[in-house]
């Protein structure tokens, strides 16, 4: 197919005149003609025929306007777009399926390396390994996986980007048995701020390695990644679904269910409104819902045994747990965060699920200014993950059990104050029930308290990494890690 077809895009004068409106260094016609000419994929500018479309990414509260959009078709265009924005001072965000929260994936007046045509997969069900590309979803991994009775650790949302969600961890479905997504990264090959290819594993370019398992686009772009994955196939999955008003009951009974199952199953407590086109019994149409549930991967007349007395405690109001295939699993939840609304998160690992957070979350979430709004409770722990070494990867915090994570959702912009404002005040309230440790890739907010809190004592081996493969901050679009020599003059 035809990437840059001139019929369709405005002359080059006007291309430039854009560049100079968006204020971005200044570009010879020259240059960017070049430029355009070298990808295989598109170019795509203001004014253009599908730039606004472009620029759109999952949270609508995201509304910036880069200058230039590198619509990657492969490895070849990703290090032009390096190249060329590094030789010009461009300023660059990288986007892969788009779904991050902070929307660090677009930025103002510069350069979106768009990685999201990049779909490439190729399962290898013998070795049950996988590699695949940077704009694949977990639905779609998941989808090719499930032909072989195979499955990907990561991901609770299969629209969620394998890319963005492993480098910054990787938590999913599987996390208690096998771990996060990116405790079963084999191998990676990242484009560095230079636009040079390295290969990164345990055994090539292994301090690369342990800072993109965790870390984010701190240290380069990767445009592959080779994964360890499961058998999996058929498995038991869903929720029971209970009034809100049961919360506190619930809640008590379900942070012992947990701990207490096996690790073939990852469990987690949500709150939400249904919405009029999702079916629950009318008694649930009265307000909020409090579902307990998960996904059991193994044998299934023993999952059955093992969920049994989650569907049997205090009658639920619908019983939604089946046999699926581990794909359909994957997506059960999709429905709960819609693309194109407004989002506002907050979240951090808990100490404890202690009674007083359990009375706080409830009392909260019933004040909600949007039905949209869900709260969810995971339960990551007693398991996989936190049998990884801590100093292993990059990722931050592995010994806290329990994650909240406060996804506040609305369709309106005039109501954007008062759902941050819920937000902010409900965060504050929960404020001595969590721990010092946050999952970067849930962060709406950034800056570099927030980076510190999501990386630990590992912050400072991380600055050194940076200062050895990007010392001038080239990649700071993400919850950046800044070089030594970035933090100490006025580079943002």
């Amino acid at each position: 197919m035809k990437a840059h077809c001139d019929c369709v895009h405005a002359p080059v004068m006007a291309i430039f005149d854009s560049l100079q409106k968006e204020e971005v260094p200044m570009i010879t016609e020259s240059a960017l003609s070049t430029f355009r000419s070298s990808l295989r994929g598109q170019l795509i500018l203001p004014g253009q025929p599908g730039y606004d479309e472009a620029r759109k990414i999952h949270n609508a509260m995201i509304d910036r306007r880069p200058t230039l959009i590198a619509r990657c078709a492969g490895v070849a265009d990703v290090i032009a777009a390096v190249k060329f924005a590094r030789s010009h001072d461009v300023l660059v965000s990288v986007r892969g399926a788009g779904h991050n929260v902070a929307g660090t994936s677009l930025c103002d007046g510069g350069m979106v390396i768009d990685l999201g045509g990049m779909k490439g997969i190729r399962v290898h069900p013998g070795t049950h390994t996988a590699r695949v590309e940077p704009g694949v979803t977990w639905a779609e991994f998941n989808h090719e996986l499930q032909a072989f009775g195979l499955a990907a650790t990561g991901g609770y949302v299969g629209t969620t980007g394998v890319a963005g969600l492993t480098v910054g961890g990787g938590l999913g479905w599987m996390v208690r048995k096998h771990g996060l997504a990116l405790d079963n990264l084999l191998s990676a090959d990242v484009i560095t701020a230079d636009g040079e290819l390295l290969t990164a594993s345990s055994t090539e370019n292994a301090d690369l390695f342990w800072g993109i398992r965790g870390a984010g686009g701190n240290f380069g772009i990767v445009t592959s990644f080779e994964f360890q994955v499961y058998p999996a196939g058929t498995v038991l999955a869903g929720l029971v679904l209970h009034p809100a008003s049961k919360g506190r009951e619930l809640l008590r009974y379900w942070r012992k269910f947990g701990p207490a199952a096996p690790e073939e199953m990852t469990d987690g407590a949500l709150l939400f409104t249904a919405a009029p086109e999702v079916t629950v019994p009318e008694t649930l149409r009265q307000g909020a819902i409090l579902g307990l549930g998960g996904v059991y991967v193994g044998d299934l007349d023993t999952g059955e045994k093992i969920v049994r007395p989650l569907r049997e405690f205090d009658a639920p109001a619908a019983d939604i747990f089946q046999r699926m295939p581990y794909s359909a699993a994957q997506t059960m939840a999709d429905f709960l965060w819609p693309r194109g609304t407004y989002n506002y998160w907050k979240s951090n690992f808990l100490k404890s699920l202690s009674d007083a957070a359990i009375d706080t979350i409830l009392e909260y979430y019933s004040k909600a200014p949007s039905t949209l709004t869900v709260v969810v409770l995971e339960h990551n722990g007693h398991g996989a993950m936190e049998r990884v070494p801590e100093d292993v990867t990059a990722f931050g915090h592995r010994n806290w059990p329990f994650n909240i994570v406060v996804t506040t959702m609305w369709t309106d912009a005039a109501d954007s104050d008062a759902n941050i404002r819920w937000t902010r005040e409900f965060w504050d309230a929960m404020r001595p029930f969590l721990a010092d440790a946050l999952y970067v890739n849930y962060l709406s907010d950034t800056g570099e308290d927030l980076v510190r809190a999501a990386y630990g004592r590992k912050y400072e081996r991380l600055v050194a990494l940076k200062n050895k493969y990007d010392p001038t901050n080239f990649f700071r679009m993400n919850q950046n890690i800044r070089p030594t020599a970035a933090a100490a003059s006025t580079v943002p």
